[in-house]
């Protein structure tokens, strides 16, 4: 499946933007930027990537995953579980390629693919047998060179945290919604942190100013779907 988000929306004071215009001569992520990537990558796998490609996945209007997801809160779930699998991929990648040759976003990126990895785990061994399956990812250039990592991980972090918040009224029992926002706070400071780094001046930290703003998931899905990051 895929994603793809308008930045003007998630990037009120232009941090994200000035963070992707640095590697913007590269055409996949001059696409993602130019498209609004919040996210940024193309997720597959049987049900998952033909509820992408089907008008449903655009017409959620409580914001809610396309039916195909599954029902109710496993649908959130297995939502939340594909955002998931294309981060712990991207970081994965990332930490094995050894193109970080910053010691401090090195240490960043591999606590956020320990991070991310359990997130995984713990999402699948919540679905059981429900749970979509991980599909494969090309992220075409951007796990192995380090700006154009930094860039797209601040813009996949920050998509994360809109994807949770916008989940967060639609989620009916209690306990999901706990892990879920257990969830969301850590790739907030994921995203913060990775924020700071790309921008000194902090502004990056919170791109949406005081207040966050939520993503439905038609706008998370549609940004996705453009990216070509599925093999």
């Amino acid at each position: 499946m895929s994603y793809q988000i308008n930045l003007e929306e998630v990037d009120s004071d232009g941090a994200i933007r000035e963070a992707a215009d640095a590697v913007s001569g590269d055409s996949r992520l001059d696409f993602l930027r130019k498209a609004g990537l919040a996210g940024g990558a193309v997720f597959g796998g049987g049900a998952v990537l033909t509820a992408l490609t089907a008008p449903a996945a655009f017409a959620a209007s409580s914001g809610r995953p396309p039916s195909k997801f599954g029902k109710g809160d496993i649908g959130i779930l297995n939502y939340a579980l594909t955002l998931e699998y294309l981060e712990a991929a991207f970081y994965a990648q990332a930490v094995a390629g050894g193109a970080l040759t910053d010691s401090h976003l090195a240490a960043l990126a591999g606590k956020i693919a320990g991070d991310e990895k359990a997130h995984v785990a713990f999402l699948k061994a919540a679905l059981g047998s429900k749970a979509v399956p991980m599909p494969k990812f090309n992220f075409m250039g951007t796990t192995t060179n380090q700006a154009k990592f930094a860039a797209t991980a601040q813009i996949l972090e920050n998509t994360g945290v809109g994807a949770y918040f916008g989940q967060g009224f639609n989620i009916k029992s209690p306990a999901v919604l706990k892990d879920a926002i257990s969830i969301l706070t850590v790739e907030a400071r994921h995203a913060g942190a990775i924020g700071f780094y790309n921008d000194a001046t902090a502004k990056a930290v919170s791109p949406s100013g005081a207040f966050d703003k939520p993503l439905t998931a038609s706008k998370v899905l549609a940004a996705v779907a453009g990216t070509g990051f599925i093999a």
